[in-house]
């Protein structure tokens, strides 16, 4: 059983939202975050990107407006910072898109689980190096199932946050 606390968290001011565990934090107060990602794999300096799993179109209703949703999952080696590429981890990405077409722009929701960590890899030091644990055995929802929790409960609270 989980020991994850999960929750509706704010984002963007509140002008979003979504639920997953009280564990993660949001990345927005540690580093910038773009406002947009063309392409995920190229941004990161990424090698090996391999398509797991692919999901067709999906049109849902959020509030009062239609959202198409398309999810994928992939794997690809990321370097942390500032690293080179001998220092890359193996990581799970799992992408939704979400089209929202009242407003003409796309929500990317995105989660990563590492799958290799290198020992050369500053996350080692704190992680350790190799294959982690699974999160289930730890006691944690396991990625697959936070993302679609956050999918699944994406909201839009204000959508005057997508007007110019």
């Amino acid at each position: 059983m989980s020991e994850d606390i999960c929750a509706d968290r704010p984002l963007f001011g509140g002008s979003i939202s979504s639920t997953f565990p009280v564990r993660f934090q949001d990345v927005s107060n540690i580093r910038q975050v773009p406002d947009h990602q063309e392409d995920l794999a190229n941004e990161q300096d990424a090698q090996g990107f391999t398509l797991v799993e692919q999901s067709g179109a999906v049109e849902v209703p959020i509030g009062n407006a239609s959202v198409v949703v398309t999810t994928a999952i992939g794997k690809m080696g990321v370097s942390k910072a500032r690293q080179g590429r001998e220092a890359q981890n193996v990581v799970q990405v799992y992408l939704a898109n979400l089209r929202l077409k009242n407003v003409g722009t796309d929500v990317l929701v995105v989660a990563y689980e590492p799958v290799l960590i290198s020992p050369l890899s500053e996350s080692a030091a704190t992680a350790g190096a190799g294959v982690p644990a699974p999160a289930a055995q730890s006691g944690f929802l396991p990625m697959a199932e936070v993302f679609k929790l956050a999918v699944s409960n994406f909201k839009v609270n204000d959508w005057s946050l997508f007007s110019n």
